[in-house]
């Protein structure tokens, strides 16, 4: 088993954070920062697919592992990732049992699984596939993203599948879903992550969530949340960008 899949299913306090900037030099950077992990978001930034090999190989350099949140459910997807040497996939939208068990099954290798054998990077471009099937099954990270009413709903089913190592919040989504955006919302999205958060616990999982502050993350630990991805790359580098400019300009007000 990997060091990463073995913090993960430990329920070991861990924090990445998203990658969407499709360079290398970001996810070198990054890497540099700290993070536990990092995780390519292929779902909602411009990354090619060729682009998402030389990402996670930049990761690799530094040692941190790279998992990608796939586009979709597609097992199409998630072997790309997989092949590409990442260590784990975080597939979005799971609102039912059978969509988490699909999710499970492109990501193992028979006999757990489906997943094709191919040549990619991970396996070493064909020259190392016996090793990789070897130890791939118990090595890849499979984390399903529950962030629907309809993955509410049937959380208790989504946590009983075997193979799903991390049940992940998408806590703005799921406000959406809800019908809990804004501050009047906030009670409501509260202990719909609360729910999600005991189940997945309940079932021997580690729960994880997404978090746009530290506060944030310091919040649902307290909760039993283990696996955080705080921010992004985009946000960090907005956030640095508007803090730096802010005291800059005080700086020429107090006359240097």
């Amino acid at each position: 088993m990997s060091e990463f899949r073995q913090k993960c299913i430990s329920r070991a306090n861990l924090i990445g954070s998203f990658v969407a900037i499709p360079h290398p030099v970001a996810v070198e950077v990054m890497a540099l920062s700290g993070l536990d992990f990092l995780c390519i978001d292929w779902e909602h930034a411009q990354i090619s697919r060729d682009t998402i090999e030389t990402m996670v190989r930049a990761a690799d350099v530094h040692g941190v592992p790279a998992m990608v949140r796939v586009p979709g459910h597609a097992p199409e997807a998630i072997q790309a990732a997989l092949d590409s040497g990442a260590q784990g996939v975080l597939v979005p939208r799971v609102s039912t049992a059978a969509q988490a068990e699909a999710a499970v099954k492109a990501s193992r290798y028979p006999p757990l699984g489906e997943r094709g054998v191919g040549p990619g990077r991970a396996a070493g471009y064909g020259y190392r596939i016996p090793e990789y099937l070897a130890a791939a099954n118990d090595r890849v990270v499979v984390a399903v993203q529950v962030e629907t009413a309809e993955g509410l709903a049937n959380i208790e089913a989504i946590a009983e599948v075997d193979g799903v190592d991390v049940i992940f919040v998408g806590p703005g989504d799921l406000s959406v879903s809800i019908d809990a955006v804004g501050p009047e919302g906030a009670d409501k999205l509260t202990n719909a992550i609360r729910t999600i958060v005991r189940a997945t616990i309940a079932h021997g999982k580690p729960s994880g969530i997404f978090c746009a502050s530290p506060q944030t993350v310091g919040r649902w630990a307290l909760t039993g949340a283990s696996f955080f991805v705080l921010a992004s790359d985009t946000m960090f580098l907005g956030a640095g960008a508007a803090a730096n400019c802010t005291a800059a300009r005080a700086e020429l007000e107090q006359g240097g």
